[in-house]
């Protein structure tokens, strides 16, 4: 990917990146470094909603905000003045409520965020990855607009992309909807601000034509994706995320994210990958990938990267090549493959000059142990290739996940057990982290379109969306005639705890190892990271039913009616947090 346009990384205390900003009085950036001065330029301001998670979750996603930071970057390179707000990474360990029951926000309040838009932006772009999370972005929205009531407001990502005549229809203050890939996108919304060209000019959005919510001709994917700018990563609070151990897959220290490739060939109807990325597959080049490894390790103290690609390995000369520039470079790390990925590649001589250059965690996707449900979901997979694949990464020491779902539409009983006895027998050959998530029916997936065809699932609406969750173990919903949802939620719930059971049983030595990972904090699995995370919940309550029986008899009563701003304590980090978020008080 080509450098930043505000210069190389220079390296600084405590993992802070010393730059020079390009700011947009200084002329747009070309890609020889000559500058415009006519070029126009827009004033953009970058949102990152907060996270949203039931009540009762036993996962919550604090990850650094990857698809923002590269929006960012291909801005700045094309000569704009960009802002941002990490509406997650500002404040991580604050939560509230919303308007929807059962959910809360972690991060900032939406009167928070819509106080740090600087009111000389020209325009605001919010990023929506997950359904669930549109009910808030909703109300965000709106109060930017109430804010802002003369300033265009764009929003993207996978649930825009796949909901997008909703949003434009139920959301009056949204301009425009980008679809798909977003750098050139934005950079094209940038100039429409700036009065380069009209609305309906721009390619790859929705937008509303006449009254009428339309989408504009399609834009093509970018094949050469060496050539896309840089994460801005210095517009966002990376410290907080850091020091905390905030991680996408297990905390094996200071992680980065990072993507090698982008897409995915394959076209699984419970995914919606095809809609967002359509099916074309793009590899980056060995070197700039590791070249950007280095970057975060001289510039953040990086000691681990975290592979956010749909599908990390797919070409075996490919991961082959990356892992000898690693060795030739001596480059002192750990990596993990959090996200689901093939195994056609994955053999003997590939996983030992994986584990040789520092992968410790993979995760495999092979989602369900019916081959009639694999062909109904065209999930393109050998599960014996895979399970030979599996069995070997355990050998060479490397911790393997392996994503299971069950539910899917028209699973028979016989079909869902299939699933749980494949599940039990990788939980004996070593796999350790085996999740059991319900099959979910997310707006842009070919299976939410065929189930809404059928009446299965309601109409799109904010309350829907609500419950696009997976995170709660005693709820799911079925969407099979021949399983009740109760009945799935069981199934799930002693399924997982069958498969932990199995593997301690098999292997002992893991429950001093899960113990030692409660103390310290530090853990190997994702089963790990989830009993920390459980244990600092309840040591927080514990504290805070302290604090509040210590100065119950000193506070100052609330006057009725001043009780909306209700910020809840959210439990301490892993590590002492950076002075941004130390500070954060709690407001009854």
């Amino acid at each position: 990917m080509t450098a930043a346009p505000w210069g190389a990384y220079r390296a600084a205390p405590f993992g802070e990146v010393v730059v020079s900003v390009e700011r947009a009085d200084a002329g747009m950036v070309s890609r020889d470094g000559n500058r415009a001065e006519s070029a126009p330029r827009a004033h953009i301001t970058l949102v990152r909603p907060p996270a949203i998670s039931s009540r009762f979750s036993y996962t919550i996603g604090v990850v650094l905000p990857l698809g923002p930071a590269y929006l960012a970057g291909a801005l700045l390179e094309a000569g704009h003045l960009v802002a941002a707000v990490d509406g997650l990474g500002e404040a991580p360990f604050q939560r509230g409520p919303t308007s929807q029951p059962h959910l809360i926000y972690h991060g900032l309040s939406i009167p928070e965020i819509v106080e740090r838009i600087d009111p000389a932006t020209d325009a605001i772009a919010v990023s929506v990855m997950f359904s669930q999370q549109w009910p808030h972005v909703d109300e965000l929205v709106r109060a930017i607009h109430a804010r802002f009531p003369h300033r265009p407001i764009f929003v993207g990502g996978e649930h825009v992309t796949g909901a997008w005549q909703f949003v434009l229809d139920t959301c009056p203050p949204v301009t425009a909807c980008a679809l798909g890939e977003g750098e050139e996108t934005m950079v094209d919304l940038a100039g429409y601000v700036a009065g380069a060209h009209p609305l309906a000019d721009v390619e790859g959005i929705a937008c509303r034509i006449q009254g009428h919510a339309e989408r504009t001709e399609p834009r093509q994917r970018i094949r050469n994706i060496d050539d896309i700018p840089r994460p801005a990563w210095h517009l966002f609070p990376v410290a907080s995320y850091l020091e905390a151990g905030f991680t996408y897959g297990v905390n094996l220290g200071r992680s980065m994210p990072i993507l090698a490739t982008r897409g995915c060939p394959y076209q699984c109807t419970f995914c919606s990958s095809p809609a967002m990325w359509t099916t074309r597959y793009y590899v980056r080049d060995v070197a700039d990938v590791v070249d950007e490894i280095a970057d975060y390790v001289e510039c953040y103290r990086a000691t681990n990267i975290d592979f956010y690609d749909l599908t990390a390995i797919i070409k075996r000369d490919w991961i082959l090549q990356f892992c000898a520039e690693l060795e030739r470079r001596k480059l002192a790390i750990t990596y993990q493959l959090p996200t689901g990925t093939r195994s056609e590649a994955l053999d003997d001589e590939v996983l030992a000059a994986l584990y040789r250059t520092g992968c410790r965690n993979i995760c495999y996707a092979p989602e369900s142990g019916s081959a009639q449900t694999l062909a109904r979901i065209k999930k393109k997979i050998k599960p014996e290739r895979m399970v030979r694949s599996m069995r070997e990464a355990t050998r060479a020491g490397i911790v393997v996940k392996a994503n299971l779902m069950i539910g899917f539409p028209d699973e028979t009983r016989e079909e869902l057990w299939q699933t749980v006895r494949f599940g039990m027998k990788l939980a004996w050959l070593g796999v350790e982290d085996l999740p059991l998530f319900p099959f979910i029916p997310y707006p842009g997936t070919a299976l939410y379109d065929s189930l809404r065809a059928k009446g299965v699932v309601p109409e799109m609406s904010n309350e829907y969306f609500a419950q696009l969750g997976y995170g709660d173990l005693d709820s799911a919903r079925s969407l099979s005639p021949h399983i009740s949802s109760r009945q799935l939620a069981m199934v799930r719930l002693v399924g997982m705890l069958v498969f932990l059971l199995i593997g301690y049983a098999r292997r002992p030595w893991r429950v001093i190892r899960t113990l030692r990972a409660l103390i310290t904090e530090r853990s190997t699995t994702v089963v790990e990271l989830r009993l920390v995370d459980i244990k600092r919940r309840m040591l927080a309550v514990v504290r805070r039913g302290v604090r509040r029986a210590v100065g119950g008899l000193n506070a100052t009563p609330v006057p009725k009616g001043k009780r909306n701003d209700r910020v809840i304590d959210f439990p301490e980090p892993l590590a002492a947090p950076p002075a941004s978020t130390a500070s954060i008080r709690r407001v009854v």
